[in-house]
């Protein structure tokens, strides 16, 4: 018997042996190997992550601090905190060594809180004592360049991936991007006015969106009598432009057939541009202009993008209040009232799935038009992808042109009836777009600057990306900050999200092609949709129950204050009554005692039915506990085990045979 076990136990130690070399080659061959089965592919990285990755040219460090005491305090923080650890390392891994990562826990009062601070990161108080959590990534180049993300916010988990990639990028692509700007507007201020108030005023001063715009990009003004767009230009901000000639049209969309990003801004009524006189000099010197719509038809149309702009979009959800003419409130003031032209859009009106618009608030608008996607045509291309940005409540409705330029807010009010129809405000656009031109213009005398042309290209280079937004009076300032004046300084405090809109979609587009293509990601805390749907049929079946008992016993505690009360109404001039208790007679005292009986025992019965609630849900969470934990893992050994047996019972009868046979 000794001399059978032997190949036994050579047959162990062999298949000990091979299970060590496989695990050998496993970690040294299929380290980077990984399976996604998530619903949503959250662990699964772009490809234009990839990209950008894999072009790193030189190293960039990237520093995550987060202090363990956040996640101690607030537990869905250490489970974002551990998916972005593995985030980045999964970054490193493909990098190939461009990608250095360094990891802290800023202790309060300690040297590593001090270097977080300095690199901007962003302490948040955890208790009373004012104790600061980080939990923030700076990042730096090998030319000191640095970027970072101030606090690793909840409400950005979806976008992890677009905010770490575009770090990276900028990191690796220091240069700013060029910003070309195209407008009627006097976006970077009026020196007239700014000299009549001598800078005390802000009348006059640059737009507060520009300093928004410069402090990520370069800005260069567009004129618009131009031929062609520089191709160093980045993207191309168009806010409501003048009637454009033939030749700027075309040198517009070259520009975006040739892979230049665009956005636009136009709008069926500018309040700006009303309240924007006329330079001294000309026709009509110190008035509004006589024009103050504007309009790209001609492209927006070709692009498959159809402008409405012969009336205004009202929105009676976030109307603004103004004063009407003429009314009065009850206490004799002047009266105010929904102006439904101007309106704030919040809530489900704004994309949450883009990272331009995610994490905004409230964005206000003024007499906007709206966008809708041109119907295709059968036997056309595939249209490019229409992404609404904002979107109007369903309140809204159509207000004339007419009554907007002189407005009287409360007959528009009184005329503006809601059709429960919602309206794209703003919307991005991607896809392969055609040329509005069959070929370049003739010449145009309106165009006086001669610049190279591009060669003509009827598809544009890839897809393209461009943002429209039927209104422009979000840059107005007077739609989203408020100007105070600080002893001779000028202040603003922003109200509204407008400048925020406008700089993150012109970030957006700012970025690589590769940015473009990153999508938003689902939420890694998703909730057990079987398990909640067998808690919602367990408590289905308790809380009719419970119900039936609580309306009993309610019942039952007014006949018992009726009881009361009767027996002392019943007999309110008893000979010798002295207390209510007095007053009752022994039948209504034996209704009252069992009245009590019955609040006593339905009171059992509700807190037995609440126990056997508790205690079906427990179970339901035991048994799925046992089953995760327990139950697989068993299921897996008995397997294990009569596969092992079998095996053993197969050799058996093979040396049996074998032994027969000799």
């Amino acid at each position: 018997m000794a001399g059978k076990s032997w190949p036994s136990i050579v047959a162990a130690i062999g298949a000990g042996c091979i299970a060590i070399g496989v695990t050998m080659f496993a970690d040294s061959r299929l380290a980077g190997w990984q399976l996604d089965l998530t619903a949503e592919h959250l662990y699964t990285l772009s490809p234009g992550t990839v990209a950008i990755l894999r072009g790193l040219k030189e190293p960039v460090t990237l520093r995550l601090f987060y202090s363990r005491d956040l996640g101690a305090r607030i537990p869905a923080y250490g489970a974002y905190a551990d998916q972005v650890r593995q985030m980045l390392r999964e970054y490193a891994r493909i990098a190939r060594g461009k990608l250095h990562l360094r990891f802290y826990d800023p202790a309060p009062f300690s040297d590593t809180e001090d270097r977080a601070m300095g690199y901007g990161l962003t302490g948040v108080p955890v208790d009373q004592a004012g104790r600061l959590v980080y939990f923030g990534l700076a990042g730096s180049n090998l030319l000191d360049n640095q970027r970072r993300i101030a606090f690793f916010r909840a409400d950005r988990q979806r976008f992890l991936e677009y905010d770490l990639t575009r770090l990276i990028y900028e990191l690796s692509n220091p240069k700013r991007p060029v910003v070309g700007i195209l407008s009627s507007l006097p976006l970077n201020g009026d020196p007239r006015v700014m000299m009549q108030t001598n800078g005390t005023s802000a009348a006059g001063q640059p737009y507060a969106v520009m300093q928004m715009l410069r402090q990520a990009n370069t800005l260069r003004m567009v004129p618009s009598n131009t031929t062609a767009i520089d191709p160093a230009i980045r993207v191309l901000l168009i806010a409501d432009p003048p009637k454009l000639s033939q030749a700027t049209l075309y040198a517009v969309d070259q520009y975006v057939m040739h892979g230049g990003r665009l956005m636009v801004m136009v709008d069926p009524y500018s309040e700006a541009a009303a309240a924007t006189p006329v330079p001294q000099g000309g026709a009509g010197d110190g008035q509004p202009p006589p024009a103050t719509s504007s309009n790209l038809a001609p492209l927006l149309a070709a692009w498959g993008i159809h402008y409405h702009h012969r009336t205004v979009v009202g929105d009676l959800d976030g109307a603004w209040e103004v004063r009407a003419p003429g009314g009065m409130d009850q206490a004799g003031n002047g009266g105010a009232v929904p102006y439904p032209p101007w309106f704030d859009i919040r809530g489900a009106g704004i994309d949450r799935n883009d990272p331009a618009t995610a994490t905004l608030h409230r964005v206000t608008l003024a007499a906007a038009g709206y966008l809708s996607p041109e119907k295709p045509v059968a036997g056309t291309p595939e249209p490019p992808k229409f992404t609404p940005l904002l979107t109007s409540s369903a309140a809204s409705g159509m207000v004339p042109l007419a009554s907007v330029r002189n407005p009287d807010p409360a007959a528009i009010l009184a005329a503006f009836h809601p059709d429960g129809r919602a309206r794209v405000i703003a919307a991005r656009i991607r896809g392969v777009l055609h040329s509005a031109f069959a070929g370049p213009p003739a010449s145009d005398a309106a165009s006086k600057i001669a610049a190279p042309s591009p060669a003509y290209r009827a598809l544009s280079r890839g897809p393209a990306d461009l943002v429209v937004i039927a209104d422009s009076d979000i840059l107005a300032d007077r739609f989203w900050v408020h100007h105070d004046n600080f002893f001779g300084q000028q202040t603003t405090q922003p109200f509204s999200d407008n400048g925020a809109f406008v700089a993150n979609l012109v970030g957006t587009l700012a970025g690589s092609d590769a940015l473009m293509g990153l999508r938003t990601r689902g939420d890694t805390t998703r909730p057990f949709e079987v398990v909640e749907r067998m808690r919602a049929r367990a408590e289905a079946r308790f809380r009719a129950t419970e119900q039936r008992l609580q309306q009993h016993l309610q019942n039952t505690e007014q006949q018992l204050q009726q009881l009361r009360l009767g027996g002392t109404a019943s007999n309110p001039a008893h000979p010798g009554a002295t207390a209510g208790r007095d007053m009752l007679t022994p039948a209504q005292r034996s209704a009252i005692a069992a009245a009590r009986r019955d609040i006593v025992q339905t009171r059992e019965k509700l807190r037995a039915v609440q126990f056997a609630l508790n205690r079906s849900i427990a179970r339901l969470e035991t048994g799925l506990q046992l089953f995760d934990t327990v139950l697989i893992p068993a299921l897996l050994a008995m397997a294990a085990l009569i596969l092992g047996l079998a095996r053993r019972a197969m050799r058996r009868r093979r040396s049996v045979a074998m032994e027969h046979d000799a």
